[in-house]
């Protein structure tokens, strides 16, 4: 009877070649790593090439030579916060200037806010067709270049101008409001008057003494060069319209000796210069009481707590 053979027992093919212990099984993932990192290294240490490439862990370039250089993946980070505001803000004040610089351009440089109508107010001695003819160079320059100083330059030769006040109406308009200088009498040089303010300024002229309607002062065009002018004209420039409008003429030997001639041939004693404003006051309520009989020939404001009439 043939002996049988001897059944070969089986061989774990999990077990070391020369260990003689059975190894101990892996999970599949561990294995694929394992697997995947012998591949990479050619269990030699060193990279292949190919493996890492189809892997996607290793990206190559040309170089030199018959070799590839190996270089390492680069991951994007985002952006900081810090810098992302910073740009941002770098943006929005560059588009600011930009838009403030064109607004500017357009203010300054555009046809559309360029000056065609002038309009005159506050005027009465100086005549409009005047005034206009001085302003003629500010004609077609933007409103936002032309201020008040502009057309008190251009109004500077006329006395009759105390100042001016301006202001645009856009597009193409300004209004020109002129602040006149007040006269407060009347001088007479041969067949000609001259209006003249408390400064003793001529500031316009008057066809005949009746037009002038204001008291004329003694002493004709050379009055002005008396001692006693500003003391009378001081005088004159408080009065109210309605006293003023009564009077014929003002005179004064010296600064304490001040008189004025109304035209009914009354006669008001004023004295000095000094407390004009209660003055002022006194007469204006002397000249409103009912007519006396006899008439009142001369008042006396000299003392305006006292005043005299006889």
């Amino acid at each position: 009877m043939a002996s049988k053979k001897p059944r070969r027992p089986e061989v774990d093919p999990t077990r070391h070649a020369g260990g003689g212990r059975s190894s101990v099984r892996r999970s599949a993932g561990y294995g694929d790593s394992v697997s995947r990192e012998r591949r990479l290294h050619g269990g030699a240490g060193r990279p292949n090439l190919a493996d890492a490439k189809t892997e996607g862990y290793i990206r190559t370039e040309p170089g030199s030579g018959n070799g590839e250089s190996v270089t390492a993946t680069v991951l994007a980070f985002p952006e900081p916060p810090v810098r992302k505001r910073r740009r941002w803000l770098l943006i929005s004040v560059s588009t600011a200037v930009v838009l403030l610089g064109a607004f500017l351009a357009f203010l300054f440089l555009s046809p559309a806010l360029a000056l065609k109508t002038v309009t005159v107010q506050g005027n009465s001695l100086l005549p409009e067709e005047e005034v206009h003819r001085a302003l003629q160079p500010l004609m077609g320059e933007p409103l936002t270049t032309i201020d008040d100083g502009d057309v008190a330059g251009l109004l500077a030769d006329r006395p009759e101008v105390a100042g001016v006040d301006v202001v645009a109406l856009p597009p193409s308009e300004i209004v020109v409001t002129i602040t006149e200088r007040v006269p407060v009498a009347v001088l007479q040089s041969g067949n000609a008057f001259s209006l003249i303010d408390e400064d003793g300024l001529v500031i316009g002229t008057a066809a005949n003494r009746a037009e002038a309607r204001l008291p004329l002062i003694d002493g004709g065009s050379e009055a002005v060069n008396s001692a006693v002018f500003s003391t009378v004209t001081s005088v004159l420039s408080v009065l109210p319209e309605n006293v003023l409008a009564q009077l014929d003429h003002a005179a004064a030997t010296s600064v304490d000796s001040v008189e004025l001639k109304l035209v009914n041939g009354q006669t008001v004693f004023w004295g000095s210069a000094e407390s004009n404003v209660a003055k002022a006051r006194v007469l204006e309520a002397l000249l409103l009481m009912p007519p006396k009989d006899p008439p009142i020939s001369v008042f006396d404001v000299s003392t305006p707590t006292a005043p005299v009439t006889r």
